[in-house]
C-alpha cells in the first residue's frame, strides 16, 4: 500500500506543470524582439518571399564619433542575410539558432556562458554532415550579430563571460540577493561578474569620492596591499588588461548612478592609450553599446611620456617601441576623438620621439610603494591628467 502511495505521489509530482518564471520588463522586451525575428520568417514564407535579416554592420566604416554625446556610435549601414542565398544560408541559420537559444534561456530565466551557448546549439544538421558551428569563435560572432540586431546587451540574452576584474573599497552592494561589503573582501577583492545589470547587482551604500581604475591585476594588488583605497576613500578596480564588458558596464553604472569620477592608471604605450579610448569613448566593435558603457568624463591619470624624466627613471626600465607600436600609436592619434585634442597629440608625439614605452610597474624602481604613496597622490592633487 505504501509503495502505491509513493508511486501515486511521484506520478502526481511529475504531471504537475512547471511554474513559468516571472519576467521583468527588460526580459519581456528582449523576448519580444526575438519573437519578432521569428515572425518575420513566417510572414516571408506566407508571402512566398525569401526570408532575410538586416544585421547592422559592425565595421569601422559604419562607426561615427558623436561630438555632442562624446562617444562613438554605430551608423545605419546593414548587411542583408538571406536564407535562400547559398553564401548566406548558414549564417542566417546560425543567427536564428542563437536567437532561439536566447529565447529558451530567457523563458526559463536561466543564464549560461558563451561556451555553454556554443554547446547548447552545436549539433550535426539533419540530413547532412555539416555542423551548426565548427568552433566557439563562430558562435561568439553570431551572438554579437544578434545583440546588435535586437539592440540588446549580451547579458540581456542571458549570456555571460568569465569574470576578469576585481573591485575593493568602501562600498556595499547586493549581488543576486547577497549583501557584500567590498571593504572586507581580503587581498582578492570582489570579483566583478560578467552580468552587472541592476536586476543582479544593486548599490546599497558607499562613502567613496572617486574610482581609480588600473590596467593590470599586478598593479592593483600593490594598491590593495598599501590600503590606498582606505587612505584616499576611493574604489579600486582593474580589468586584467583590456577591461571586459562586465567591468566597463559596472564602471559606467557607478559613474552615472553614484556620481563617482573615474581616473585611469594605464601603461604609457599604444595599448594603454587604446584601453583609455575604449573606456572613455567606447569600442569600435561594440559601438552599438557605447551609451551603456562609455564614460566620456573619464580621465587618464598616467603613465605619461614625460615620466621618464619627471620621475628620473632609470633607462633600464624603458621598452623600445617596435614597428607595430609606432603604427598603432599613429592610428590612435588619428582617432576623431583624439585628433583635435592638443594635449593628446603632444602626449603621443612625445612617446614616438622618446622611442620607448613605459609600464606602470616601472615605477617600482623608485620604491616599492612609489606609485601609491607619491605618483598617484601627486597627480590627483595637481589635477595632472589628460582628458
Amino acid at each position: 500500500m505504501a509503495k502505491k502511495t509513493r508511486r501515486a505521489a511521484a506520478t502526481a509530482t511529475a504531471a504537475k506543470p512547471k511554474t513559468k518564471p516571472q519576467l521583468n520588463e527588460r526580459q519581456k522586451k528582449t523576448l519580444g524582439g526575438i519573437i519578432e525575428l521569428a515572425d518575420g520568417v513566417v510572414t516571408a514564407a506566407q508571402k512566398k518571399k525569401d526570408p532575410h535579416l538586416d544585421v547592422p554592420a559592425r565595421a569601422l566604416s559604419n562607426v561615427r564619433f558623436n561630438k555632442s554625446k562624446r562617444f562613438i556610435e554605430m551608423g545605419s549601414s546593414v548587411n542583408r542575410r538571406q536564407l535562400f542565398n547559398l553564401s548566406q544560408a548558414k549564417s542566417y541559420m546560425q543567427t536564428m539558432l542563437v536567437a532561439s537559444g536566447a529565447k529558451q534561456l530567457i523563458e526559463e530565466n536561466k543564464t549560461t556562458s558563451l561556451r555553454g551557448m556554443y554547446y547548447l546549439l552545436k549539433h550535426t544538421i539533419e540530413g547532412a554532415k555539416e555542423e551548426t558551428f565548427d568552433d566557439q569563435s563562430e558562435s561568439d560572432t553570431i551572438i554579437e550579430d544578434v545583440e546588435v540586431t535586437l539592440n540588446a546587451l549580451r547579458e540581456e540574452l542571458h549570456l555571460y563571460a568569465k569574470n576578469a576584474g576585481s573591485l575593493v573599497g568602501p562600498i556595499t552592494l547586493v549581488d543576486s540577493g547577497d549583501e557584500i561589503d567590498c571593504s572586507r573582501m581580503g587581498s582578492g577583492g570582489y570579483s566583478i561578474p560578467s552580468i552587472v545589470e541592476a536586476e543582479v547587482v544593486q548599490f546599497k551604500k558607499h562613502t567613496a569620492k572617486f574610482i581609480l581604475h588600473v590596467e593590470k591585476d599586478t598593479v592593483w594588488r600593490r594598491f590593495v596591499e598599501d590600503k590606498f583605497w582606505l587612505k584616499h576613500n576611493c574604489i579600486l578596480t582593474h580589468g586584467g588588461g583590456q577591461p571586459p564588458r562586465g567591468v566597463r558596464r559596472l564602471l559606467h553604472r557607478l559613474h552615472y548612478e553614484e556620481n563617482l569620477p573615474v581616473y585611469c592608471l594605464l601603461d604609457n604605450d599604444p595599448w594603454g592609450y587604446y584601453i583609455y579610448s575604449v573606456l572613455k569613448q567606447g569600442s569600435i566593435n561594440l559601438a552599438y553599446e557605447s551609451k551603456r558603457m562609455a564614460i566620456p568624463d573619464a580621465k587618464y591619470l598616467g603613465l605619461r611620456s614625460i615620466d621618464s624624466e619627471r620621475c628620473e627613471l632609470s633607462p633600464s626600465v624603458r621598452i623600445s617601441l617596435n614597428d607595430t607600436d609606432v603604427k598603432r600609436a599613429k592610428q590612435i592619434a588619428n582617432y576623431p576623438w583624439f585628433v583635435d585634442k592638443k594635449p593628446w597629440q603632444k602626449e603621443i608625439d612625445q612617446m614616438l620621439k622618446n622611442g620607448f614605452k613605459l609600464e606602470v610597474e616601472s615605477l617600482i624602481s623608485k620604491g616599492i610603494s612609489f606609485v601609491t604613496e607619491e605618483y598617484v597622490p601627486a597627480r590627483l592633487a595637481e589635477k595632472d591628467w589628460l582628458d
